[in-house]
């Protein structure tokens, strides 16, 4: 079995008499739009729903999602060719049943979504539609052209926060969840640095990814993995880790904050070019800038490598119609550092951008520790396979959140042992030692994207995992108490988890490539790689069931 690094089974110790607890009958840990519609549909149902989100309630990736939501509109489109679309882009470990569950929702989550008041692009009273990357017809709705998320957030948080069956506790750190007789029956949060326990029959972790672990990327700085970090260490099984989803178009300018450039712009006709003016897409995919993102994102790096430059370009003059007005944020966003992007090329580069990976759960959130739900981002429930299909993740939120959050509201019903007494944590060093917080997270940034980004290879993989467990186990040693540390722990799990399951899957498939193992071998590795917590704290990594060929032969 691989040495892997050894993880504590929670952050720090828990003892009922010396810390204040709140009582719910579900627990939600997020607030995007798979957080959020999970609270709300448990609360529809009865449930008495407490939320907590580390930030604002509109501090979410959701909020930072530009492109929009996959629903089928056309005549000429349907929800077949949808799922068509999305077993090729998950190139063979999408499960079959749950894309097509996750599709037929779309046109109920879409209605949903408009009756809480989220305000959707239309042109003489018809839906406005884009085509992204990957998919074969225009498909995707989307708001204010292209802050598609941004709307469905301000939709959600207002009508969450108008429930009265919810209550919202934002600026909150959960620290571990509390695992009793088997059962997940809470969680410790940490508020002010201070401790407070939620007792729950059951939780819904919908923390989104965790892109923070990597230099570059589109997520905002609170995605750092803090769910897939709190499952782990709460016993739940892990699927899919090794697909992360690099984003090809990152606006690079060195020294700024990285802001993404929507697929939309590339939809609507926008070229990539090198330093010399030269198109490079078409020659590597029939769809050229159109193609999946894994696709175009390595054709990025290969010209940057080729050209010995930090970045490519975005070509926008090859769009019909005026840019400023069909990506007003895009526009602004570029405004500030003197591009107009009617004329100037944007410098962009790839960023990590989704996590394929999370808690494996069924198709109502259930994860393999009883009372405990994931969904979103956080979560692996079979659609997206070893890449994701573009604008299906806000679709992911609103249709699984909705099952999860009924399915949770249900489990309120069974029998729970409650909060235990006593939870011990990891034992912390006399003198612990000096710890520069900004250079170790900067250090785990650098190295994933150096070595657990694009592209991968045994050697590297096996470097990242002894480093990240020398950081991991010094850190370890430090006081808990602090939010920031706590973050960095996480960010290391997740780092750590990645790494295993990449250096696990000897192939290349869909977001994974190895360097060492280029081509795709389906005899062995059309299966899910499955991780989970050794009772010493390691990672065991294991490869599921072999699955149909989906992507190649669909119905």
């Amino acid at each position: 079995m691989l040495a892997t690094p050894r993880f504590p089974e929670r952050l720090g110790t828990f003892d009922r008499r010396r810390v204040p607890v709140l009582r719910t009958d579900v627990l939600v840990i997020g607030s995007g739009v798979a957080g959020a519609s999970a609270a709300l549909h448990a609360a529809d149902a009865g449930a008495e729903v407490l939320l907590v989100a580390k930030g604002d309630l509109a501090e979410t990736n959701t909020a930072w999602a530009q492109g929009g939501m996959a629903a089928v509109q056309l005549p000429d489109d349907s929800p077949l060719l949808h799922e068509r679309d999305t077993l090729q882009v998950g190139a063979g470990l999408s499960t079959r049943e749950v894309v097509a569950t996750v599709i037929g929702g779309a046109r109920e989550a879409l209605a949903w979504l408009e009756q809480l008041g989220a305000r959707f692009d239309r042109h003489a009273g018809i839906l406005d539609l884009s085509r992204e990357g990957g998919h074969s017809m225009a498909r995707v709705v989307h708001a204010n052209q292209d802050a598609t998320g941004a709307e469905i957030q301000r939709a959600l948080a207002t009508a969450v926060r108008g429930h009265r069956g919810i209550t919202v506790r934002p600026h909150e750190f959960v620290r571990d969840l509390l695992v009793h007789d088997g059962r997940c029956v809470g969680a410790v949060v940490l508020v002010d640095g201070m401790e407070l326990a939620i007792e729950a029959a059951a939780v819904v972790i919908a923390t989104g990814g965790g892109g923070q672990i990597y230099r570059e990327t589109t997520n905002p700085t609170g995605a750092s993995g803090d769910g897939h970090a709190l499952c782990f260490r709460a016993g739940a099984r892990l699927a899919d880790c090794e697909f992360v989803q690099f984003h090809p178009t990152t606006l690079y300018i060195a020294g700024a904050s990285r802001s993404l450039i929507s697929e939309v712009v590339r939809g609507h006709g926008a070229w990539l070019i090198d330093r010399t003016g030269e198109r490079f897409m078409p020659a590597v995919h029939p769809m050229a800038e159109l193609a999946p993102r894994d696709v175009v994102s390595r054709a990025i790096l290969d010209r940057m490598v080729a050209t010995g430059d930090t970045h490519v370009y975005l070509d926008v003059k090859r769009v019909s119609g005026d840019p400023h007005a069909l990506f007003p944020s895009i526009s602004r966003i570029c405004r500030a550092f003197d591009l107009d992007i009617a004329s100037d090329p944007i410098p962009v580069r790839p960023g990590a951008h989704y996590f394929g990976g999370g808690a494996a759960t069924d198709l109502e959130g259930r994860t393999s520790v009883p009372g405990l739900f994931a969904v979103g981002e956080a979560a692996a429930s079979g659609l997206h396979g070893a890449n994701r299909l573009a604008s299906n993740s806000l679709l992911e939120g609103a249709v699984l959140g909705r099952r999860a959050g009924l399915a949770a509201a249900a489990a309120t019903h069974e029998p729970s042992p409650g909060l235990p007494r006593k939870a011990c944590g990891p034992q912390l060093g006399d003198t612990p030692p000096p710890l520069l917080h900004d250079d170790l997270l900067y250090s785990l940034k650098s190295l994933m994207w150096r070595q657990v980004g694009l592209r991968r290879d045994d050697a590297g993989l096996r470097d990242a995992l002894s480093r990240i467990g020398f950081w991991h186990h010094y850190l370890a040693k430090a006081p808990l108490q602090d939010r920031r540390v706590c973050e960095l722990a996480n960010m290391l799990t997740t780092a750590a988890l990645v790494s295993t399951a990449a250096l696990h899957r000897t192939e290349s498939r869909g977001t994974h490539f190895r360097a060492d193992h280029p081509a795709r071998a389906d005899a062995n590795w059309s299966r899910r790689v499955f991780l989970s917590r050794t009772e010493d704290g390691g990672i065991d990594a294991r490869s599921g069931e072999l699955f149909a060929p989906t992507d190649r032969e669909p119905t």
